[in-house]
């Protein structure tokens, strides 16, 4: 005969092991990617549901990217420049690598969303144009986990660029869409830039 103190202890430890199965069942929050989710058969199960799927998605953002050359934490750097980049008044031919914060707001100390990573190289000799080829990686929000690929070209003097979205991972898988930038701040001493980003994106 089971004591009434080892029944509540049972029933204790019973509810106990619920609630952790409950929890490991339940489904993610939505924008949020289970690395399972990112195995080729989900993969293929997400594939299957697009003929069910009864329209897109369109999804709009809004950060500040920071793109730091100075200082002793820069967030990109130079890889490589051609024979002529140093005579060339576009610097054409130089390459940067960058790991660039993205913030909600244009302060250096605003809260960080995600990082842009990848390289950009001045591909114009006419004038200031960069080929721009990188990601957008979504750290923090309902987005955390999710990427969207970007490359175009990126005329920085404009006022406004607009940049394609070819692709996208996690939350943005075949997302297609227009990055438009604008520089809020640029120092042509150090080559400092803080640029707005407004995005514009369909995914399913």
């Amino acid at each position: 005969m089971v004591r009434p103190r080892m029944r509540k202890t049972t029933l204790s430890f019973l509810l106990v092991v619920f609630a952790i199965v409950m929890t490991a069942m339940a489904p993610p929050v939505h924008g949020q990617i289970n690395p399972d989710d990112q195995s080729p058969k989900a993969v293929e199960r997400w594939f299957k549901k697009l003929a069910h799927a009864k329209q897109e998605k369109l999804t709009k953002l809004h950060f500040y990217f920071h793109d730091i050359l100075s200082g002793n934490k820069p967030t990109a750097v130079q890889v490589a420049q051609a024979n002529i980049t140093s005579k060339s008044p576009t610097l054409f031919g130089i390459v940067n690598v960058m790991d660039d914060p993205l913030t909600v707001g244009p302060e250096p100390d605003s809260r960080i969303i995600g990082s842009a990573q990848g390289l950009y190289a001045s591909a114009s000799q006419e004038d200031v144009g960069l080929l721009m080829t990188l990601n957008f990686v979504f750290t923090d929000g309902k987005y955390n986990g999710s990427t969207l690929s970007i490359l175009g070209h990126n005329p920085v003097f404009h006022k406004y660029r607009e940049l394609p979205i070819l692709g996208g991972s996690g939350v943005f898988r075949l997302a297609r869409g227009i990055a438009t930038a604008k520089t809020h701040t640029f120092n042509a001493t150090t080559g400092d830039a803080i640029v707005e980003y407004h995005v514009i994106v369909m995914h399913y």
